[in-house]
């Protein structure tokens, strides 16, 4: 089977999820796409030029995958003389429930609202609406019925219900074999427990929680090292230069780490891994450095319980109004053996994920208008 798969913004999580599976597939699964940057040009006129490359392509794609970042009725409406097929959106993210940056300019004019408005019409447009965790699902349909009472009249309450029975949970696919070729033979015990942060840095990820309960500690004495991660695009909050400055004695590693094998190895390191984001659909950082043994320290909400079994629960899982210091002072002291993730989210390897997605790709080409298999894993 032939499946075309439409990426506006191809960078970071995008990136590697689509062609990770189009390596993965049992299905030829061609990328059509375009650079990661300006997302909200990509969101307006991504649609016009991935239309233009199809309709260049002498072979018709059997189906089509869509991400939340195209305007699929405007993809749908220039392609409408050469394509027949069903198409799915996969939704990494989404504008609705996304929270905007305080300092972003279309706020006060109330142009954000245009954007959550291309992920409702793509959604009603697709045979298949997908998303990476329940949180995303049910956030999302449950925000729905409020963003359309924000317009004048003629809001159509009752396409919510029509997104709702064709939307799935397919979760993201991700290459943690890879992170295999760099496990170490023993994980050394150190003195001094390294901390770990391999997240964006960028207001939505509340880093200042995260050194606001590092501060604490190192003024208690308390022996610990910090490695700080994942990429900055220029306006990095604050913080980070602070942090850098009062944490020097105990950095082990500042800063993106280009190179897959550095990066991996650090994973492979850590210890711990406190979580204090207000915003995760999925969560891809956070797996990772579990699936490398580091134990994360999660807020029971947003996508991370769905990371966690239930067993591990009590341990990982600290609760709104809980204190995240304590917690992270009593995993530093006990130092407790075991609790390791990683045979829990192995299950998002490509090795297991991928014959799901071809398996509902399949069966979603074939069936009747209005019919949407079941994504059976």
């Amino acid at each position: 089977m032939r499946i075309a798969l439409l990426e506006p913004y191809c960078a970071g999580s995008h990136a590697a999820w689509a062609t990770e599976y189009a390596a993965a597939s049992s299905h030829d699964v061609t990328l059509l796409t375009l650079p990661g940057r300006n997302w909200k040009w990509r969101m307006h006129g991504g649609a016009v030029t991935l239309a233009s490359r199809l309709l260049e392509q002498n072979e018709t794609p059997d189906l089509l995958l869509a991400t939340d970042m195209l305007d699929l009725t405007t993809f749908l409406a220039l392609t409408r003389g050469k394509l027949s097929c069903r198409c799915a959106i996969y939704f990494h993210e989404n504008q609705l429930t996304y929270p905007w940056s305080p300092g972003d300019p279309d706020i006060p004019q109330q142009r954000d609202l245009h954007y959550p408005f291309i992920n409702y019409v793509s959604a009603l447009a697709a045979d298949a609406v997908l998303f990476n965790s329940s949180y995303h699902m049910n956030s999302f349909l449950g925000a729905l019925p409020g963003f359309l009472k924000r317009f004048p009249d003629a809001t159509e309450a009752t396409s919510v219900g029509r997104i709702a029975a064709k939307s799935r949970v397919l979760p993201l696919g991700m290459d943690l074999g890879k992170l295999d070729s760099y496990r170490p033979h023993g994980k050394a015990r150190t003195a001094s427990p390294l901390i770990l942060w391999n997240h964006r840095w960028e207001y939505d990820k509340a880093p200042e929680e995260f050194f606001a309960a590092l501060y604490q500690l190192a003024d208690e004495g308390i022996e610990f090292r910090v490695a700080v991660l994942g990429e900055s695009f220029g306006r990095a909050p604050a913080v980070f230069k602070e942090a850098r400055l009062r944490l020097a004695g105990r950095v082990a590693q500042w800063g993106y780490l280009a190179d897959f094998e550095s990066y991996a190895k650090c994973l492979w390191e850590a210890d711990i891994l406190p979580v204090t984001s207000r915003q995760e659909f999925f969560g891809a950082s956070v797996v990772q450095a579990a699936y490398c043994g580091c134990l994360p320290l999660l807020p029971d909400r947003l996508s991370y319980p769905e990371h966690v079994p239930q067993h591990a629960a009590e341990r990982v899982l600290y609760r709104e109004g809980e204190a995240l210091v304590d917690r992270l002072r009593k995993l530093i002291l006990e130092r407790e053996e075991g609790g390791s993730l990683d045979s829990f989210v192995g299950r998002y390897d490509w090795k297991l994920m991928a014959p799901v997605y071809d398996r509902f790709f399949a069966e979603l080409a074939a069936a009747p208008c209005g019919v949407v298999p079941r994504v059976n894993r």
